[in-house]
């Protein structure tokens, strides 16, 4: 790319510059005319990519600098690549000491792993073979196994006894003239045996003595936790006694407050009427007391209304005799004076009528004025009297609106209380139910607790009397073919756990002592009488009992 056309690059300006002249317009009138050569800029390609990057701002050394980094780092790892599987390196043995290592220490791990498996096995065979020991003497250190035991033990005495007597037959028979120092020392070692037999029986008898004390004690903690458990339902009978009694009580109070509450409504309500009365009695003595006052001031006024009319009467006697006083003395001037005389007493009579006239207008304007406020005090009190009748009347309307509405407050408070009381109480009950059923569900296990702890005792021995029937038939064989005497131990392997002569209730055969100050056991008679009373009252069979009473139906 030598060349490059004009409408790319002109006088080194680019395409898309946003610099334009004035001759754009004239170009573009102007029709396009051929190019010219010379005018051409030629640009070397270097320079050329150097702008284009410019203008697409390309960083070629970063690039280059990158490109050289992600050479460099592949390298690198193919270098690891081929080099990490290499055992004549440094690297390569340390790697090979290391692997050697741990398959070392995972072969002595798997060894040690291999003798704690041993050493736990063994471990549990030891215990295994501890518990087995501890059964085996905790079985006989059980009564009925160690009375067993007394029992062989008897046996062999027995048997010792029987070698003795006939050890003593024989000596008798065969050895008559034997020293009498050898047949002292056989005397001295018989009671050395019969005295250790003496002492193995007291402490054969002390140990049952133990083991007495033991059972009674035993006895006496299981009678102790009874009465404790006696006493505990005692004590919360007791306690729902007091809870019932204090609901009760409650209950009581509630009422009691209620009949109070009622008590001091009805009495409010009579304080109330009584002041209503006593309101209107005082109101009434107010009237009367104002009525009173108004035929007081009306008597007043009437006696005022007499004193002035007195007065006013006096008054016009005086006048008259003033005015008589006066014609007597005009007269008596009349005669003296002219004429001239007789007009200024003609003129002094009309000015005292006139002043008496305007005197008796003025008295009847106040006697007007007077009537008119008698009439408007008359007026204003009687309208004062209706509008407190009905202030009286409003407030007696809003006191028995208040009084409705105090006693409709009063009713919903009551029957909120009621509805109150009747949730409680059918809360309380359901709580007793709940109780109820609480206990009766408690009771229902504790049976049900007892009939399977029953059953897995009776299970419990069963298991046990078949054992000690295995463990006691064998040892009566052994003692039969060693011709030991098995009474004893036939005796002692009875079935049913207890030394008593009774029958055997529940896997156990109990002691029946006798009702008086001895209190030892009774004895046991089996003999044919008493298998014969038995059938007598035992019918096993019903036909031959048909037959012995001689019915033939």
């Amino acid at each position: 790319m030598s060349t490059v056309s004009a409408s790319l690059v002109q006088f080194g300006r680019r395409k898309g510059s946003s610099c334009k002249t004035a001759n754009s317009a004239e170009v573009k009138m102007v029709p396009s005319q051929p190019i010219d050569l010379r005018q051409v800029t030629v640009l070397p390609r270097s320079e050329w990519l150097r702008l284009q990057d410019s203008l697409n701002q390309v960083n070629k050394h970063k690039d280059s600098l990158m490109e050289a980094a992600k050479q460099r780092e592949a390298l690198h790892l193919r270098s690891k690549e081929v080099v990490k599987n290499w055992t004549n390196t440094i690297a390569g043995q340390r790697q090979k000491k290391l692997e050697a290592k741990r398959n070392r220490e995972e072969a002595e791990e798997e060894e040690r792993k291999q003798i704690d498996l041993e050493e736990a096995k063994f471990q549990q065979q030891k215990r295994k073979e501890a518990i087995e020991r501890a059964k085996t003497q905790q079985y006989y250190q059980t009564d009925r196994v160690k009375g067993f035991h007394s029992a062989l033990l008897l046996t062999e005495v027995l048997k010792e006894r029987e070698a003795q007597a006939e050890l003593k037959k024989r000596k008798q028979k065969a050895s008559k003239d034997v020293d009498k120092e050898v047949l002292a020392m056989i005397a001295r070692r018989e009671r050395q045996a019969i005295q250790q037999e003496h002492w193995k029986a007291l402490e054969r008898k002390q140990e049952r003595l133990a083991v007495a004390e033991g059972l009674k004690q035993q006895i006496k903690e299981h009678e102790l936790a009874r009465e404790q458990e006696q006493m505990h339902q005692r004590k919360e009978a007791d306690e729902l006694q007091q809870f019932r009694e204090l609901c009760l009580q409650e209950q009581s109070m509630e009422e009691q407050k209620k009949q109070a509450e009622k008590r001091n409504i009805m009495r409010a309500h009579q304080e109330h009427l009584a002041n209503r009365d006593l309101i209107q009695a005082i109101e009434t003595q107010k009237q009367e007391a104002e009525e009173e006052k108004r035929r007081l001031f009306a008597s007043a006024k009437e006696k005022m209304m007499k004193m002035r009319k007195q007065k006013e009467a006096e008054l016009f006697r005086e006048m008259q005799r003033h005015r008589e006083a006066i014609t007597e003395r005009l007269a008596v001037q009349h005669q003296e004076q002219t004429t001239n005389e007789e007009e200024m007493i003609a003129k002094a009579v009309a000015e005292a009528e006139a002043k008496q006239a305007r005197h008796q207008r003025e008295k009847d304007e106040k006697k007007a004025a007077m009537h008119n406020s008698i009439a408007a005090h008359r007026e204003a009190m009687r309208q004062e009297q209706e509008h407190k009748k009905q202030e009286e009347k409003q407030k007696a309307l809003e006191m028995l609106h208040a009084k409705k509405e105090a006693d409709n407050i009063f009713l919903k408070k009551q029957q909120l209380k009621a509805q109150k009381m009747k949730e409680a109480a059918k809360s309380l009950q359901d709580t007793y139910v709940h109780q109820m059923a609480e206990k009766h569900g408690q009771d229902q296990r504790m049976k049900k607790e007892q009939q399977e702890f029953e059953a897995s005792n009776a299970e419990l021995l069963a298991e046990e009397e078949n054992q000690f029937q295995q463990y006691a038939k064998h040892v009566i064989q052994t003692a039969t073919e060693a011709q030991r005497n098995t009474y004893p131990l036939r005796k002692a392997a009875r079935e049913g756990i207890g030394g008593g002569l009774g029958p055997v209730f529940g896997g156990v055969r109990p002691s029946y002592l006798v009702h008086d100050e001895s209190g030892v056991q009774m004895p046991s008679y089996i003999c044919s009488t008493t298998q014969d009373i038995k059938e007598l009252n035992e019918t096993v069979d019903i036909q031959q009992s048909k037959k012995r009473l001689g019915f033939t139906w």
